[in-house]
């Protein structure tokens, strides 16, 4: 006897203290090499034999021996110790011959269970245990791509590396060569959750998972290949392809061949759905994961399986598992591939994506099929198909599992295949589908079957068209090819599938019943529904409905038998019912009402009841007319729906009320006096509102009522009853009255038709307005004198009244024509009636024709004259206060000339008055055809008197004519004539008043001809001496004519000055009454649009800039250019705002092409603004605004906006200021608790200043720039304070808003965002002014203007008096020249020249 506690105890080994050393490391794991031989090698050969001898040999020691016995171990297994026989001895010849290196082990087994050992299925199998040490691939550390092996191993003199077979062998044999999939986890477990560890050490283990695909080749799985293998070398294999292992262990590279496991978590592809999740299902059984573990993993005892309560090898089964997780409550794991990290989700889409791509490339699931595939490209319906390819060949016959399979045939796929979870099905093989083109592989092999409950002709329907194909599944199924495989679909004889056509009969549905009255009472129901019946509106309708199945069996008997419940089915089936409605006979379609859908339930004992609670639902179903369709409809999961119909009929009740048809118009109806009623057609309706037929023609009255009054009582009309008496129909109804005037201006009244003696009306709201002009009658019409040119009618109002005396209505248009007069307020020549039914003309007419002409206004309509009325004007005339001599020198002037303005008695009229701060203006004008007379010059009357300084008789000789005109009145003018004489010189060297330099103005009397007579002379000095004359008289008369321009120009200056200064002394007196902070604000103003319009000016080839540069021009000139009258301005030049961030935004909300738009009054005018060739449609650009823009050296590309105000729809709502602004009365914005939003500011519309120059603009209807244009372009826009004031007051902003820090929000969820600086604004004025200050700055800009045009005029004449002064020195030095030159040539007669011009003079 003998201890082994020597050499430790049994299960020890001397490597253990080595442990740790194994854990970690690189894969397959495989140091240490061997442990000593201990529990393990003790079952393992007990499980060979019952005795056994051990033998080991250390280096430089003796042999121990040892010997085991079965019934010594069993007998003592309950002990903590046994003892059993060993001994000491020296080692044999041939044992230190196989161990040159000292040490070896050596087991030798007795009494083996075995009767005949089978040697190479002993091999195989240790080469399966220890396969990764007698050859390995993947050897860490030797990086040369070759197998190593690590160990040598023999069994009886024979290498097992050169061993053919064992199950690792086959597999690797059969696997394919593609990518495998491998993982390397690592478990650690912390001090919290092992107490036995030390404190802050870990529990680690690692793992590599090494995933293989066996891929199905020419139809047969490889892993069926496998199994027949094993088969065939003698292995007791149990397992099939589904119960195949899918995970192999090893711990330290030794096969554990009890850890045959299923597919771990994250392998599983229950999960998935759709055609990629079948394929990922299918493939996914032909992978087998391999794990290689370190000593981190505990073995069991007998170390042929891992220990399955220790925390690794739970979470190595556990792995993907979800519901577990990654990371357990002891257990975490880190996962990577390829040296990566990677998560849980990560790993299962790699893994699908790996499955997937090893099955395209490997798979081969049928090469072809026995007959001529059909192809089709592009297949519909893919996903019921169960294929991803655009190519698919269809088979008819295929064979499959040494069996042949046909279209036609009858086969039965059993429960639990793919596709079929719940109970057999029974089909019919219609085709054999085959992906992709023969010999491409990864495609998939798909049956179609018929299922025995679908008609042939809901099957599968393959088309051949031409040279196409097409490949419909309709009702038909698809399988994967597998089933035949697994065995799972079966061929059928006749006879077990006309049984099943039998069974399916036996199960068909027949009828639905709906239980009646008797039936229900013994249900304890009450109340049954009406069976294809009719009934009246108001019936009730019962709370349940109760509907049954019945059977084949069932047919009509009596009541007492119809509820037996043989009658009734009783089996799980759905029973829906639909109730529609149908409004008559005629309605075909209907309309849905409810649906519901129920299972099968149970009353009183009975079975298979369907208990629809439509009735409590619809309580009162029955109040609407019509046709009630309740439609029952059994649904079976293997067969047709069955339906079955009800009808009942619901007919009108009793008399309930009348009311009125309404077609294509509704009420309020319009109608004027003396015209016909628009055909009205009642409907009676009963007392639930459903429309009845009128029995006959009904007695009533009509009349119609406003104000608690009667207006009119209809006695004219036509009735009658419709064909079907549905309707009756009144039509024809007269209206006539003169009351109308009660109602104005609305108008609104009521039709009443009621039935006598009975409670039935109709109430029609109605509009009755005044019928069309008939007469006009002007009243109040006060003339106090005659009128005079200027004058205005104080009160004028016109009445137009109707044929029946009724004022007309608010709103009737005329057209007035005016003779001599012009309306003051611009609201032009269309005037429409107020609420009284008149035209106020009150202080709108002025006067302007001449004097002693008559004026004349009309009232038009529709062509025809309503009224004229004639006023005659009092006679005035100009005439001359002073004398005019009827002779006059040439060159001389008239002086001081009076002209006075007499009236009809011969009195001066002092009314006439030239007042420019009262804003009258009289002045005269003096027209002549002469040269000298300049046309621009005016002279103002004083109290009926105009005197006028000069006026210059021209150098020619003759009759000099003028004309001198009042200007407001252009007929009162006087035509005056005067002789011009020659003028008379003393001697050759008179002197002009007005030469500055002393020197002769008039040159001709230089040149005179010799004081005797030409006969006293030789005629060729009488000749030179004339030649000379003429010469130099014609040299003195062009000198002289421009001495006379100069005297004019100096005259011109001086009337100029007296008018600047008056100008001044008017601007003055208006700024004392205004103050000067006002003036301050003009001046800023003024300054500040000078800026933007230099600004405007500078943007070359934009119409803006023209338009500018025309403004500056008119300025200039002083006048109005017939071109701009009816140009209102550019946008940016109307409207003035408060601050600088106001004109920001609204500049950057509008955007430059709106600042820069031309706005003007009419489309015509806008019309007028270019000229298009007519043949080819272009622009002329040598007319109207391109012509004014090339004057100016500009031009225009592109195009620009232009907007006329007497197109605009204005606002027509009220105005919250009557006064010159005109701001419009908008309703604030509120929240839905009715307070206006935080930081809302005003309405941009009312928060711009209309120009001063533009406070009386107005179009045609009165409507100011505020309710047209700046209403167009601004609308409602809301202004706020900041940008969250702004999103706080989201809700109640409907046209947009802006904030004074930028925000724009343009409405209908369109925003601006960003920021801009736009360079083009609205001028900024800072302070608010009162109407009578806004009067006063504009005359005082219009002053200005004024006052501006004659400092250009006065600076003008300079420059042309100084150009005259010029070119009279150069006519002067010339004709003195050519005295000196001449007089010589006379010689000796010079003093008889001096004697003859003393003696003519």
């Amino acid at each position: 006897m003998t201890s082994m506690c020597e050499r430790g105890k049994i299960g020890a080994s001397l490597h253990r203290v080595s442990r740790g050393h194994a854990i970690g490391g690189k894969p397959p794991y495989l140091k240490p090499f061997f442990g000593m031989f201990g529990y393990g090698g003790a079952i393992a050969s007990m499980h060979l034999g019952r005795r056994a001898l051990v033998s080991s040999k250390m280096r430089g020691s003796k042999v121990y021996t040892l010997h085991l016995n079965r019934e010594a171990l069993i007998s003592n297994s309950g002990e903590k110790t046994w003892k059993t026989d060993g001994g000491i001895r020296d080692p044999l010849e041939d044992e230190i011959h196989i161990s040159p290196h000292g040490s070896f082990t050596k087991v030798e087994i007795f009494e083996l269970k075995f009767k005949k050992l089978d040697t190479l299925l002993l091999k195989s199998r240790l080469k399966d245990f220890y396969f990764p040490y007698i050859q390995c691939d993947d050897l860490p550390g030797t990086g040369t791509g070759k197998t190593i092996r690590p160990v040598e191993f023999q069994v009886n003199g024979d290498d097992l590396a050169e061993i053919q077979g064992g199950e690792i062998g086959i597999t690797n044999f059969l696997s394919c060569n593609g990518p495998e999939f491998v993982l390397q986890l690592r478990f650690l477990v912390k001090q919290e959750h092992n107490a036995s560890l030390s404190p802050g050490s870990k529990l680690e283990a690692n793992a590599r998972l090494k995933c293989v695909y066996f891929p199905i080749i020419k139809g047969k799985e490889n892993i069926d290949r496998i199994l027949e293998k094993l088969h065939e070398e003698g292995c007791e294999v149990s397992e099939n392809f589904d119960t195949f292992s899918r995970v192999s262990i090893r711990r330290l590279g030794r096969l554990l061949p009890d850890a045959r496991w299923g597919k771990l978590p994250f392998m599983e592809q229950r999960q998935k759905k759709g055609h990629r999740g079948q394929v990922l299902k299918r493939c996914g059984l032909r992978v087998k994961c391999f794990v290689d573990t370190d000593a981190g993993f505990n073995p069991t005892p007998s170390k042929t399986d891992l220990a399955q309560h220790h925390p690794f090898s739970s979470a190595l089964r556990n792995f993907g598992n979800k519901s577990v997780g990654k990371e357990s409550n002891s257990v975490s794991i880190e996962i990577q591939r390829g040296g990566k990290p990677l998560s849980l989700s990560h790993l299962e889409k790699e893994y699908d994506e790996w499955i997937l791509q090893m099955h395209d490339q490997y798979d081969e699931e049928v090469v072809c099929g026995d007959d001529e595939p059909v192809l089709v490209l592009n297949p519909t319906n893919r996903e019921k198909l169960g294929i991803s390819s655009d190519v698919v060949r269809v088979h008819k016959v295929i064979r499959r599992k040494e069996a042949t399979w046909k279209s036609g045939q009858k086969i039965k796929i059993l429960k639990g295949a793919t596709g079929c979870y719940s109970n057999n099905i029974y089909a019919t093989l219609e085709y054999i589908l085959l992906e992709g083109f023969q010999g491409d592989v990864g495609g998939e092999a798909r049956l179609i079957c018929r299922p025995l409950h679908v008609p042939e002709k809901n099957g599968c329907l393959l088309e051949l068209n031409g040279g196409s194909a097409r490949l419909d599944i309709c009702d038909s199924l698809s399988f994967p090819i597998s089933i035949i495989d697994s065995e799972k679909c079966q061929a059928m004889d006749i006879g077990e599938w006309n049984l099943q056509v039998g069974k399916l009969r036996q199960k068909a549905l027949s009828t639905i019943g709906i239980l009646n009255e008797q039936e229900l009472e013994q249900l304890e129901f009450y109340g049954a529904l009406p069976i294809d019946a009719t009934v009246h509106a108001g019936h009730a309708i019962p709370k349940e409905i109760v509907a049954v199945i019945r059977p084949a069996s069932f047919t009509s008997c009596s009541d007492s038998r119809r509820l037996e419940q043989k009658f009734i089915i009783k089996e799980d089936l759905e029973v829906a019912m639909e109730l529609k409605f149908f409004a008559d006979e005629g309605d075909n379609v209907g309309s849905h009402m409810y649906a519901e859908r129920i299972k099968p339930s149970s009353r009183n004992g009975f079975h298979g009841l369907y208990i629809f609670s439509a009735g409590s639902k619809f309580p009162e179903l029955f109040n609407k007319s019509g046709i009630y369709a309740f439609i029952f409809t059994a649904f079976h999961k293997d067969y047709n729906s069955m339906k079955c119909e009800n009808r009942v009929k619901v007919l009108p009740s009793t008399v309930g009320k009348w009311e009125l048809i309404l077609d294509e118009r509704s009420p309020p109806y319009h109608v004027r006096v003396g015209s016909c009623f628009p055909r009205l057609s009642i409907a009676c309706f009963d007392l639930y509102g459903n429309r009845m037929p009128f029995l006959c023609t009904p007695d009533f009255v009509v009349k119609i009522n406003a104000k608690g009054d009667m207006v009119v009582k209809a006695n004219k009309m036509e009735v009658d009853v419709s064909i079907n008496k549905m309707s009756l129909c009144i039509s024809n109804i007269l209206i006539e009255s003169s009351k109308l005037d009660h109602i104005q201006p609305n108008y609104e009244a009521t039709l009443k038709i009621q039935e006598k003696n009975k409670p039935f009306s109709v109430s029609i709201p109605c509009l009755v307005k005044p019928g069309l002009l008939h007469r006009v009658c002007a009243t109040s019409l006060r003339l106090e004198r005659p009128l005079l040119p200027g004058d205005i009618i104080d009160k004028l109002v016109l009445e137009m009244f109707d044929a029946f005396g009724n004022h007309v209505e608010k709103g009737f248009e005329v057209l007035l024509s005016l003779d001599g007069f012009r309306f003051r307020d611009r609201k032009g020549l269309k005037r429409e009636a107020d609420d009284n039914g008149c035209i106020d003309l009150s202080g709108s007419l002025e006067v302007v024709k001449n004097f002693g002409k008559k004026a004349c206004i009309s009232v038009e309509y529709d062509g025809k004259t309503f009224l004229k009325k004639e006023f005659q004007l009092e006679e005035r005339s100009l005439k001359l206060a002073s004398e005019i001599p009827c002779n006059c020198a040439a060159g001389s002037q008239l002086e001081n000339i009076e002209f006075v303005i007499v009236n009809s008695e011969g009195g001066v009229d002092e009314t006439v008055h030239h007042d420019t701060k009262a804003g009258r203006s009289h002045t005269l004008k003096i027209n002549s055809a002469s040269s000298v007379m300049d046309e621009m010059c005016h002279y103002y009357f004083r109290k009926g008197r105009c005197i006028v300084p000069h006026i210059s008789i021209p150098l020619d000789q003759g009759t000099f004519s003028f004309q001198a005109a009042y200007s407001q009145h252009p007929n009162l003018k006087l035509d005056i004539k005067v002789r011009v004489l020659p003028r008379v010189r003393s001697h050759i060297n008179s002197v002009p008043e007005n030469d500055e330099d002393g020197s002769s103005g008039d040159f001709s009397g230089r040149i005179l001809p010799p004081s005797k007579s030409p006969t006293c002379l030789s005629k060729n000095l009488q000749a030179l001496i004339d030649s000379i004359m003429n010469d130099g008289k014609k040299l003195g008369d062009d000198a002289s004519v421009v001495a006379l321009r100069i005297r004019d120009h100096e005259k011109e200056l001086e009337t100029l000055s007296i008018k600047k200064e008056e100008i001044e002394k008017e601007i003055l007196d208006i700024q004392a009454s205004i103050g000067p902070e006002s003036l301050c604000q003009l001046e800023r103003l003024d300054k500040e649009k000078d800026e933007i319009l230099k600004v405007v000016e500078g943007k070359e080839h934009t119409a803006a800039s023209v338009f500018c540069q025309i403004e500056k021009t008119i300025k200039a000139q002083e006048l109005q250019n017939l071109y701009m009258q009816d140009i209102v301005g550019l946008v940016f030049l109307l409207g003035a705002v408060s601050c600088n961030s106001l004109s920001r935004m609204f500049a950057e909300y509008l955007g430059e092409e709106n600042m820069l738009a031309v706005v003007c009054k009419s489309y015509a005018v806008a019309g007028s603004l270019e000229c298009y060739d007519e043949e080819s449609g272009r622009i002329d650009r040598e007319q109207h605004l391109h012509a004014i823009a090339n004057e100016f050296g500009k031009s225009i590309k592109g195009r620009f906006s232009v907007i006329c105000v007497e197109n605009i729809s204005p606002y027509d709502g009220e105005l919250e200021d009557p006064g010159c602004q005109r701001k419009l009365a908008l309703p604030p914005p509120t929240l839905p608790n009715g307070e206006t939003p935080q930081g809302f500011l005003g309405f941009a519309v009312n928060m711009i200043n209309i120009d001063v120059h533009h406070l009386y603009t107005r179009t045609s209807r009165g409507h100011g720039l505020r309710d047209t244009l700046f209403y167009l372009l601004f609308g409602e826009l809301q202004v706020y304070k900041t940008r969250q004031d702004m999103r706080s007051a989201l809700c109640c902003i409907k046209h947009g808003a802006i904030s004074l820090d930028g925000g724009i929000m343009k409405g209908n969820g369109f925003l601006a965002l960003g920021d801009g600086e736009p360079e083009v604004r609205f001028p900024v004025i800072t302070t608010q002014v009162d109407q009578s200050t806004s009067e006063a700055l504009r005359k005082v800009s219009e002053r200005r203007l004024e006052l501006e045009g004659i400092s250009n005029q006065s600076r003008n004449l300079k420059k042309a008096r100084d150009r005259a002064m010029k070119q009279y020195t150069r006519k002067r030095e010339r004709f003195s020249k050519y005295l000196d030159e001449k007089l010589p040539l006379v010689g000796g007669c010079k003093l008889e020249f001096e004697e003859y011009i003393s003696n003519t003079q």
